[in-house]
């Protein structure tokens, strides 16, 4: 136990931290992207819709190194993207923390984009007509009556969003590299101490991760059973 308390004052949680931020940032940016996705994607045409989805969700199936193999040859200021953005607007993107979004973004957002169209393909559709009848504009059933009544599960996408995000590991590792305070993630730390043989550092590290983990389970569970409250138990 001693032991273990010494490695906990001596423990950098730079990497708590940056992990936070990056789930954060991504999951901002992909619950917005996601929902707008998500609109578009539900009033398409069949055809259309299987391609859109088939792009969208690609990086869910993907292997995250594969991801962020094609993210580095994107980003990388070899090419034409990634020296356009540095000479332009002085970003770099490869072993940055916006390297970190990014990878974390394109790896978890198909989960937010998924959670909201399915939420969305869920709502009465007589709902929309009444909206129409009584004069509002589209944007305004879209954010008055359609946002509200999918309410649940893009709650549970942007939870799972920000949980994948902040566990992305492949992607981020390629893009953004393994900088102690800098792009140093929880994932990666764990993988570092690990190869060092320090499986008791690890070990606490798991443990952070599980309570987070945990956390995001409940508020999941806690937010459908606010959706089933008047669903007969049985």
């Amino acid at each position: 136990m001693k032991e273990i308390m010494d490695i906990l004052e001596e423990l950098d949680w730079s990497p708590l931290f940056i992990s936070l931020k990056t789930g954060v940032a991504a999951t901002v940016i992909s619950f917005f992207l996601g929902i707008f996705a998500a609109r578009r994607a539900v009033k398409a045409p069949p055809g259309k819709k299987a391609v859109i989805d088939g792009i969208l969700s690609l990086p869910m199936v993907l292997p995250p190194t594969v991801a962020g193999f094609f993210l580095l040859l994107l980003f990388s200021r070899r090419r034409p993207l990634g020296e356009f953005l540095f000479d332009e607007f002085g970003f770099k993107v490869v072993q940055t923390w916006l390297g970190c979004v990014i990878a974390a973004t394109v790896i978890a957002f198909p989960l937010m984009y998924r959670n909201a169209r399915a939420a969305m393909e869920q709502i009465d559709v007589n709902l929309v007509y009444a909206g129409r009848t009584l004069g509002m504009s589209e944007s305004e059933i879209f954010w008055k009556v359609v946002v509200p009544t999918a309410g649940p599960g893009i709650a549970s996408g942007t939870i799972l969003t920000f949980a994948r995000a902040l566990g992305e590991y492949g992607a981020t590792s390629m893009l953004a590299g393994n900088i102690p305070g800098k792009t140093g993630t929880i994932s990666q730390k764990i993988a570092m101490v690990i190869q060092d043989g320090d499986y008791l550092t690890a070990g606490i590290w798991v443990v952070i991760v599980l309570v987070i983990a945990f956390v995001i389970i409940f508020l999941m569970n806690l937010i459908s059973g606010k959706k089933m409250k008047n669903v007969g138990r049985w």
